[in-house]
């Protein structure tokens, strides 16, 4: 029997083609991410995130990972019948440490695609507004009503 995750999010999205935005250069770079996270607040300690940019216009120039390390916070809002999850934290880009927050979307309809609202590395990096992923891509647990 697992363990009951009363409020959550898994998401294995990936979004090409994104015009994003490096806060510390001050510049736009167009490229694909890839979103990874396991997030459950039960086990917060225990739960995993990730965001891989890959630069489509200047090859590993641009290129990082961010792995969070610290996950501190996660609330599931029930938004009509599709469920909004905020994560808060901080995590790593090539050994510098930074604060963060994503806001994913799971949208019920079947033929709706799912949303990450936003993905800020604060003083780093910048998705600059809403990502569309595949319907399933984002899945949320334990929602309340906003």
């Amino acid at each position: 029997m697992g363990i009951l995750c009363p409020c959550g999010v898994s998401v294995n999205a990936c979004s090409k083609n994104n015009n994003v935005e490096f806060i510390s250069k001050c510049k736009m770079r167009r490229g694909n991410i890839t979103y990874l996270a396991n997030v459950c607040v039960t086990t917060l300690n225990k739960s995993t995130l990730s965001l891989e940019f890959v630069d489509t216009k200047r090859p590993c120039s641009n290129n990082f990972l961010f792995t969070a390390n610290a996950i501190t916070s996660i609330v599931c809002k029930k938004d009509g019948q599709n469920c909004v999850v905020t994560v808060e934290g901080t995590g790593l880009v090539n050994g510098r440490q930074y604060s963060f927050k994503a806001v994913f979307r799971d949208q019920i309809a079947p033929a709706a695609n799912d949303i990450v609202q936003s993905f800020v590395i604060k003083g780093f990096f910048d998705q600059n507004g809403a990502v569309c992923v595949p319907q399933g891509s984002i899945i949320a647990l334990g929602c309340q009503e906003l």
